[in-house]
Parts: structure tokens; C-alpha cells; sequence
């Protein structure tokens, strides 16, 4: 039995998982928050010194957690950069998340290389307010003298990595993060150096991307680094998905991803085609409405939780006396409607009651979800199963619907640090691929996820009717949007 640690750097805490490497079983844990102000107005800042995150790494790695570990694996936060200058110095903080500044240069970077189409030939994908390469742009704008000082680019778990191996002159990555760059596709596996210099105005070195089973390098205490990869990537590593599976993730805003042997041009920018950490493709499709839709819904009717507005809904009945809610509240992604507003149908005298507009503030947000898992499959994309996360998701008038609006079963893992524990098996599968216990095409088979299974059964026909409602209200008010 080998020992292995999975590393999690969010954009608020930092998660070890310790474990062993045959098994995937769970032996120890650490966590500590990363030491971050909010910028004025609160909310999570936009810039970071990257030293937190290894302050808050040292302080969930405290009190011997990492005793006998043979190799880890690192994952953080996508949509990150990290500008350093040709000394590997830090130009300036790290740009994370939904960088909202960036508005424009998406816009910009759009129309310089020929509109939406042209980007996802390129790269797979449509410059969006976080990506690094739109933050580039921002960066090349509005603060020129460090984006001319900028001379290497990484990523969040790029760094992290570079710093826990000493910060050797060999820098790394992997398919995964760099797919989610702006300026790697995931078709080809290939860099566009012409898309930085578009970007930032000059070229940068960008670091090298290895295999999936490949080590980053080795710790002068001899300290396995596998290669680490984005949060997403390592969640759903860690979830155990395969071909047939899709995860939809249940934020304030929603995301769809499934594996798919290849990669996917969408020439209308819905799709991601992201790579993921097994050497296969995560085809992403984002909605911009989802928990902030039953939020919103809640509040207008006087609910200070979601527990309460779901126990209201469950009082009302599959397809909510005809109420249907499109919940577009912030515009919508997919489809394509950045300034539209939500809408109300079917409003009549016995519909207008609290329990019927809860439970279709429920329907409206997971019929948004299945429209997106509809994007999928009509590129090709098998989906015989969906794993649904997030804290909503164990909320009973989420699983009371799921299965038959999304038309398959519905898997609700319990709660645990997947992208932790994708990041340990990561290491598991370098550190076996180093001692020639395991093939570098194969990962290790660890235990699955504690899940509950709903299946859609005879609810199933109601839940499709209830989808073409919604699917007829969406077409009578944005005709031809999907």
C-alpha cells in the first residue's frame, strides 16, 4: 500500500485529502481558509497575492498531516493567472475567477480574430470574462507596464506545483488547465503563441503540458508532484465519471459537463471543450441562472432559505398548475441571450398561489439545466446518467424533479472534496506509472462515490410533458434561441 495526498487550492480554502493509493480510501484530512480581504463592497477579490495559497497550504498540511506520503497532487481554481516576469517573480497579484473588468476585452478579443466562429475553430471556445486570455487583454489595456514585464504565464495549480518542487526552470501543466486557457485547443493539443501575443501584445513562455499519468517532477526529499490539473477536471476525476455520465453542478449559476471521447467546435460558443485529466474531452456548457433563480424566488416570497421555499413547492404538483418560469434573471448563456429578462407564463386566477410559483422557480431552474444537457446530446454526446452536486441538490423538490425533466437517472453523491480526492488519485496513478505498477493509459480504479440513485420511473411521461411546456413558452418568447 502506497500513501498519496490530493490538494485542492479553491478561490476560498485549501483541502487535503490523504490516502491510499491502492483503494482511494479517505485516512486523514487538513483545511485551512486562504487569508484573503474582500475588496470594498465585500465579495471574493479579484486580485490575489498567490502567497496566500501557500499559507493556506502549510497551515492544512500542519500537525503531521503529510507523514508518509509518497506523492501528491495538486489542483485550484480555474480562470486563473499568474503573471510573473523573466526571474519568476510575480508582476503583479494574481487575476482570478469571473473577472467582471474583463467585459469589454472579451468583446474586443472577439471581434480581432473574426467573431465567435473563428474562436472556436481555434481553441474550442469563446473568450469569456474569466479566461486567462481575456484577462490578458484587460491586462495589456489598462495596466501596460505589467503586462510589457510579463514574460511567463501559468496557472493557479501551475504555480502551485512550481513552488512545491522549488521552482525548477522546467514549468508544467496539463491538458486539462490548459484547456481552459484561451489559447491551447484541445483538438489539435496544441499552444497558439499568435493568440497570447493578440492578447498581452508579445509573446510569453507558457509551460509545458504533460500527460495526464505524468510527474511534474520530484521534491529534493524525493516527494512525487503529479501533474495537477483545474478543479473541475479533478472533480470530476475524483466523482469517478466515464463515457455515458454528465455532472451538472447546481451554483448560482449552473454547468453541465460531460466526458466525450472528442473534442467539440461549437461554432456558436456554447460549448467549452475543455480536455480532462484522463486524457479524454469535458465538454462544458454554462447557464447563467440556477440556485440565484430559486434565491430570487424565495425572496420575492418572503423565504429566508431554499429548504423552506422547496418544503412550499413539494405542495404543488408537477408542472405548477401551468405556471411556467423561464429564469433568465441575469440575461442567459444557453441559450445565447445576454440581455433578456426572465419570464412568467400561464398566469391565471388558480395558478397565482405561493406553492405553484415555488415549484416553478424549481422546474424553470432544472429545465434550463436539461436545455443544456439538450446542447450536449445534439452534438453527439451520450448522456445515460447525471450526476448532480451542489448543496441544492439535496433539496427534495430538486430530486423530486430531476430524473424526469433531465429524461435518465439522477445520481446525488454525498458530500465530499472531489476535487481533492481526483487530485490524490492523480498522484496514485503517477506514483504507480514511476514504479511500473500501472499503464500510463490506464487511472487506478478507486471506490466509487457514496451516492443516492433516483431514476425517473413512472414520473417520467409527467416530467417530459412539464419539459415541453416549458420548451413551447421558451420558443413562443426567444423563437429559435436553442
Amino acid at each position: 500500500m502506497g500513501i498519496v495526498a490530493g490538494l485542492d487550492s479553491s478561490p476560498d480554502f485549501t483541502r487535503i485529502v490523504v490516502c491510499d493509493s491502492d483503494t482511494g480510501a479517505v485516512l486523514r484530512q487538513g483545511y485551512a481558509p486562504h487569508p484573503l480581504e474582500s475588496p470594498e463592497g465585500g465579495g471574493r477579490p479579484a486580485d490575489v497575492d498567490p502567497q496566500a495559497w501557500l499559507l493556506s497550504l502549510g497551515e492544512a498540511a500542519g500537525g503531521g498531516l503529510l507523514e508518509g506520503v509518497q506523492a501528491i497532487g495538486v489542483s485550484a481554481q480555474a480562470n486563473s493567472v499568474v503573471p510573473l516576469d523573466a526571474q519568476g517573480n510575480t508582476v503583479r497579484p494574481a487575476m482570478v475567477g469571473g473577472d467582471k473588468r474583463s467585459q469589454v476585452a472579451a468583446a474586443d478579443l472577439i471581434d480581432a480574430l473574426g467573431g465567435r466562429e473563428a474562436w472556436a475553430q481555434a481553441v474550442g471556445s469563446v473568450p469569456q470574462t474569466g479566461q486567462p486570455v481575456t484577462k490578458l487583454r484587460w491586462l495589456a489595456r489598462s495596466e501596460p507596464e505589467a503586462a510589457a514585464r510579463t514574460a511567463v504565464l501559468l496557472q493557479a495549480h501551475d504555480w502551485l506545483v512550481w513552488q512545491l518542487l522549488g521552482r525548477p526552470v522546467r514549468r508544467t501543466t496539463d491538458r486539462g488547465g490548459a484547456s481552459g486557457t484561451g489559447y491551447w485547443s484541445a483538438a489539435t493539443g496544441g499552444y497558439r503563441p499568435d493568440l497570447v501575443e493578440l492578447a498581452l501584445g508579445h509573446q510569453a513562455i507558457l509551460p509545458e503540458v504533460i500527460g495526464p499519468a505524468d510527474a511534474a517532477g520530484t521534491t529534493p526529499e524525493g516527494l512525487l508532484i503529479s501533474a495537477g490539473t483545474g478543479e473541475t477536471q479533478a472533480a470530476a476525476f475524483g466523482l469517478g465519471i466515464g463515457l455515458g455520465d454528465a455532472v451538472v453542478s447546481l451554483g448560482a449559476s449552473g454547468s453541465v459537463m460531460a466526458v466525450h471521447p472528442e473534442a467539440l467546435v461549437d461554432q456558436y460558443g456554447m460549448i467549452t471543450s475543455l480536455a480532462d485529466a484522463t486524457g479524454m474531452h469535458l465538454p462544458v456548457v454554462t447557464t447563467l441562472n440556477a440556485v440565484r433563480a430559486l434565491r430570487g424566488t424565495a425572496e420575492l416570497l418572503g423565504m429566508l432559505d431554499l429548504e423552506s421555499l422547496s418544503e412550499l413547492a413539494m405542495k404543488s404538483t408537477p408542472g405548477s398548475h401551468g405556471l411556467v418560469l423561464l429564469p433568465y434573471l441575469e440575461g442567459e448563456r444557453t441559450p445565447n441571450l445576454p440581455h433578456t429578462a426572465g419570464t412568467l407564463a400561464g398566469l391565471r386566477r388558480e395558478s397565482m398561489r405561493p406553492e405553484h410559483l415555488a415549484r416553478a422557480a424549481f422546474e424553470g431552474m432544472l429545465c434550463g439545466l436539461a436545455d443544456a444537457l439538450d446542447v450536449l446530446r445534439g452534438r453527439g454526446v451520450d448522456v445515460r446518467r447525471v450526476f448532480l452536486l451542489g448543496a441544492a441538490a439535496e433539496l427534495p423538490a430538486v430530486q423530486a424533479a430531476a430524473p424526469a425533466l433531465f429524461g435518465t437517472q439522477v445520481v446525488v453523491p454525498q458530500p465530499a472534496d472531489y476535487a481533492a480526492i481526483g487530485s490524490a488519485r492523480q498522484a496514485a496513478w503517477a506514483l504507480g506509472v514511476s514504479q511500473g505498477t500501472l499503464d500510463p493509459r490506464t487511472p487506478p480504479v478507486w471506490q466509487g462515490a457514496v451516492a443516492q440513485v433516483l431514476e425517473p420511473g413512472a414520473e417520467l411521461a409527467v416530467g417530459q410533458a412539464v419539459r415541453q411546456q416549458y420548451v413551447s413558452v421558451r420558443e413562443q418568447t426567444h423563437p429559435g434561441a436553442l
